[in-house]
C-alpha cells in the first residue's frame, strides 16, 4: 500500500515539472535590426584645419568592416590607401592611418557605402561619411545626375564618377592622372552625387573602371562623359551614358594548335580580316575561320613539310607579317557535321550546319529535303566562310516533319575530303503556337532605325531595318516576354555604333520600350510606341 502511494507520488511530481518546464520555454527575444551609431569622432567629424595623419571614430557597440576595397572611396582619391583598422575583427571603433601628403585649402571625404556593420546581425550602417578640410571651411557644393548604359537596358554597378578640373585637362589627362573629385554608384545606385566641391569648371567623366585606379583604359574600361566643361554650382541633372570604345583591330602572333591549323587571338573586329600564308617564295592556299565563342581566328593550312611559315594580316588600314614555326604533330582535324537546331525548327530560322572544317564545295543534288509525305522540297544554300557556318532556306509548312539528307560529296572541305552520308530530322509546330507582333512607332526622330526584340538574356530573337516605314510587324514569335530596342542608325552600318572618347563622340542612340512585352501563343500583338528619350 505505502509502495504504490509512493509510486503514485512520483508519477505526478513528473507530470508537474514536465508542465511547469514548458510554460518557462526560453525564446530568443526580438532581433536586433538597429545599426550601430557613432558616439563621437576625433578629430569631429566636418572639422577644419586638419593638420593630422590619423583618424579615430567610436561606436555604441562592435562593429565590422566588410568589403572596404570595393565601398570606401575617399575623394579627392589618394595615391596611397590609407591603413583602416580593423580589418575583419570586431571592434568599437576605426582609426584612419593617413599615408598621403594632403593638399592645402581641400576638403577631404571619406564615404563608407555599405562596409560598416553590427558584429552581431551584420545590420549595416549605410553611406556614412567622414568629411574633413584642410582649410578653413568645408567645401559644400554638389554635382548630380544618373549613370545609363548606351546599349544595353541594364547599367552597370559600381561606376565611378570622376570630375577633373577644366584649367589642366587635356585628352592624355584621363589616362595618366587621377580626378580632382570622385565618387561611386556602388551596388545598388543608378544615380550618383558628387559632394563638397569648390566653385569651378570641371570635366565630367564616368568609368566602369575595371581596374580601379581612376585611369581610362580602353581595352577593359567603359566610359561615359559630357562633351563640354560643366559649371559648379549647377543644377543640372547629368546623363551619363556608358559605353565600350571599339577597338582598333590588333593580331597577335598565330600559335601552331594542330598540323593543319594555327590559333591567332585579336583585337577589334576580324569581320574585313585577309590573310596571305607563304612557305619561303611560294603561297599557300589558306582559309580564315572564327574561333566560336573566342577572340580568335583558326588559319587553316595544308599539312606541308616546313620549318616555317610567313603570315602577313591586313584589316583595312592594319598590315602585320608573323613567322611562325610548323612542326610535326600526330593531331589532325577531320570532318565532322553538326546542326544547330535539335528537334524544333521555328519559322523565323535557317535550318544551320556548322561543319569543323572549311568548307571549300557544296554539291545540292547530293543533298535532299523532304517531307513526311516523302515529296522533296526546294532549298538554297548558303555557306558563311568566317562564321563556318552552312544555311539551308526551305518554305516551312505548319506541323510539318522534314528529313534533311546529305550523301557522300555533299559537301568537300579544304583538305578534299566528302562527308559520309549525314541525316538530320526537324519538325515545325503550328502557327497557332506562336504569337505576331505588329508594331507602330511614333515621333521617330530620323531615319534608318534598327528595330529588335530581345529576350531575358538580351540576345536579339528578331530584328528589322526601316527607312523609312513606321509600321513593322514581327510574326511567328516564339511565346515569351521580350524588349523592345530602337537604335538610330545614324552611320547608316546596320549595326549599333560605339562612342569614342578621343573624338568626342557619343555612341548611338539607343530608346528602350518602357515595358516589357508580353507576346503569347495564337495571339495578334499591337503595340504603339513613342519614341521618347
Amino acid at each position: 500500500m505505502l509502495k504504490s502511494r509512493f509510486i503514485l507520488f512520483i508519477v505526478f511530481f513528473s507530470i508537474l515539472v514536465t508542465g511547469c518546464a514548458k510554460r518557462g520555454t526560453i525564446t530568443g527575444g526580438t532581433k536586433d535590426t538597429i545599426p550601430p551609431r557613432i558616439v563621437n569622432s576625433v578629430p569631429k567629424n566636418f572639422s577644419t584645419d586638419f593638420k593630422g595623419d590619423f583618424i579615430k571614430i567610436n561606436f555604441n557597440e562592435y562593429i565590422k568592416i566588410k568589403d572596404i576595397n570595393k565601398q570606401l572611396i575617399i575623394s579627392p582619391p589618394m595615391k596611397n590607401a590609407p591603413v583602416i583598422v580593423p580589418m575583419g575583427n570586431a571592434s568599437k571603433f576605426i582609426t584612419i592611418k593617413i599615408i598621403d601628403t594632403l593638399q592645402a585649402n581641400t576638403t577631404y571625404s571619406f564615404n563608407f557605402g555599405q562596409s560598416i556593420t553590427d558584429n552581431n546581425e551584420g545590420n549595416p550602417y549605410s553611406q556614412f561619411k567622414y568629411v574633413m578640410s584642410t582649410g578653413t571651411y568645408i567645401d559644400s557644393l554638389k554635382l548630380s545626375g544618373v549613370i545609363k548604359d548606351a546599349y544595353s537596358k541594364k547599367p552597370d554597378n559600381f561606376v565611378t564618377v570622376m570630375l577633373y578640373e577644366a584649367a589642366t585637362f587635356s585628352d592624355s589627362t584621363l589616362y595618366k592622372k587621377t580626378p580632382h573629385y570622385v565618387t561611386n554608384t556602388l551596388d545598388s545606385l543608378k544615380s550618383y552625387t558628387l559632394e563638397n566641391l569648390k566653385p569651378g569648371k570641371y570635366h565630367l567623366i564616368a568609368l566602369k573602371d575595371k581596374n580601379n585606379n581612376y585611369k581610362f583604359d580602353p581595352k577593359d574600361d567603359k566610359i561615359g562623359f559630357v562633351k563640354f566643361p560643366v559649371t559648379v554650382p549647377n543644377d543640372t541633372l547629368y546623363k551619363l551614358e556608358l559605353f565600350k570604345e571599339k577597338a582598333t583591330f590588333k593580331a597577335q602572333k598565330p600559335t601552331q594548335a594542330s598540323s593543319n591549323k594555327l590559333i591567332m587571338g585579336y583585337e577589334g573586329n576580324p569581320k574585313n580580316t585577309k590573310i596571305t600564308v607563304r612557305n619561303g617564295t611560294e603561297n599557300i592556299d589558306s582559309r580564315l575561320t572564327q574561333f566560336a565563342g573566342k577572340d580568335s581566328l583558326q588559319i587553316w593550312i595544308p599539312k606541308i613539310k616546313t620549318d616555317s611559315v610567313q603570315i602577313t594580316v591586313t584589316n583595312g588600314e592594319y598590315s602585320k607579317q608573323f613567322h611562325s614555326r610548323i612542326k610535326e604533330m600526330k593531331t589532325t582535324d577531320t570532318l565532322s557535321v553538326d546542326s544547330k537546331q535539335k528537334g524544333i525548327l521555328n519559322f523565323r530560322e535557317l535550318f544551320t550546319l556548322t561543319p569543323s572544317l572549311p568548307i571549300t564545295k557544296i554539291e545540292p543534288s547530293r543533298i535532299s529535303i523532304t517531307k513526311k509525305d516523302s515529296s522533296n522540297v526546294p532549298f538554297t544554300s548558303k555557306y558563311k566562310e568566317l562564321e563556318q557556318e552552312i544555311e539551308l532556306d526551305f518554305k516551312k509548312e505548319e506541323n510539318e516533319k522534314y528529313n534533311i539528307t546529305l550523301l557522300p560529296g555533299a559537301l568537300k572541305d579544304f583538305y578534299e575530303k566528302e562527308n559520309d552520308t549525314l541525316h538530320y530530322t526537324v519538325t515545325t509546330k503550328n502557327l497557332t503556337d506562336y504569337g505576331n507582333l505588329r508594331l507602330n512607332l511614333e515621333n521617330v526622330n530620323r531615319f534608318p532605325i534598327i528595330v529588335e526584340l530581345l529576350n531575358a538574356k538580351e540576345d536579339i530573337i528578331a530584328s528589322a531595318y526601316s527607312e523609312r516605314e513606321t509600321v513593322l510587324n514581327f510574326e511567328a514569335l516564339e511565346p515569351n516576354k521580350y524588349t523592345l530596342r530602337i537604335i538610330y542608325d545614324d552611320n547608316k552600318d546596320g549595326e549599333w555604333t560605339t562612342g569614342n572618347f578621343q573624338e568626342k563622340r557619343q555612341a548611338e542612340e539607343v530608346i528602350y520600350f518602357p515595358k516589357e512585352l508580353d507576346i503569347r501563343a495564337n495571339w495578334d500583338w499591337e503595340e504603339r510606341f513613342i519614341l521618347t528619350k
